[in-house]
């Protein structure tokens, strides 16, 4: 099994990673309805490469803020696997999934594989957070400081205990537009789609512009994924 980053594009896969997608049987993919563009890019992708996708429903997840979040990350990690082991039972060979950007950041691609007991290797892909930075010109973190990666649902958290220099991800609620005090954000969405959304600034005076970029990049591209640098200043 193969656990292959893609990017945030077609453009940006690399060649290694074009390489080990020809080299699969098949490839297998996650599908969540009729109308997911991005099963239809990893579509894309494996037929410019030649190489099959077995496309399987997705399984449920109680995403309205359970109590448990945790643990019902887990249980939709186990119904995955359980998922994708039916078909590897039935399909022998080499797999390969594709995951968006980089599997290191906020993906549950290799926790699932590591449930289904096979070997797997990872290629890196490019992330959100390379191509934010890249899109505003910025470095991370200031000089000798440190960054955190977190997302929305623990921005308050992250912030009351003390961290100034955030990269935030997973945040459809914009929590930053809770926080006081003078914090600058460089904003994307869709980072790499011809529709991506860019605002920087004071967010106290850039807030409603990022929620109109957002609203935006949505009804353009029907799904919004949207990653920010925010640091006080």
């Amino acid at each position: 099994m193969r656990v292959v980053g893609i990017g945030c594009h077609p453009g940006q896969l690399t060649l290694e990673a074009r390489e080990a997608i020809a080299g699969c049987d098949y490839v297998i993919a996650a599908d969540k309805g009729p109308d997911d563009p991005l099963l239809a890019l990893r579509r894309a992708i494996c037929a410019d490469l030649g190489v099959e996708l077995v496309a399987v429903p997705d399984p449920p997840r109680d995403r309205d803020d359970p109590t448990d979040y945790d643990g019902a990350v887990l249980d939709w990690h186990d119904a995955r696997a359980t998922a994708y082991g039916s078909v590897l039972d039935q399909r022998p060979g080499t797999v390969g999934f594709l995951v968006w950007g980089d599997p290191a950041f906020y993906d549950s691609t290799i926790r699932v594989v590591e449930r289904l007991g096979v070997a797997y290797d990872v290629l890196p892909g490019v992330s959100a957070l390379s191509l934010l930075a890249a899109r505003h010109r910025v470095v991370l973190h200031e000089v000798g400081r440190p960054v955190l990666v977190t997302t929305g649902r623990r921005l308050a958290a992250e912030v009351a205990a003390g961290h100034d220099n955030l990269v935030v991800m997973l945040d459809g609620k914009l929590q930053a537009t809770s926080l006081t005090g003078d914090w600058d954000i460089w904003w994307g969405a869709n980072l790499g789609s011809p529709h991506e959304e860019l605002v920087a600034g004071p967010l106290a005076d850039v807030v409603d512009e990022v929620r109109t970029a957002r609203a935006r990049a949505k009804e353009a591209d029907g799904w919004v994924m949207d990653t920010y640098l925010l640091r006080r200043r």
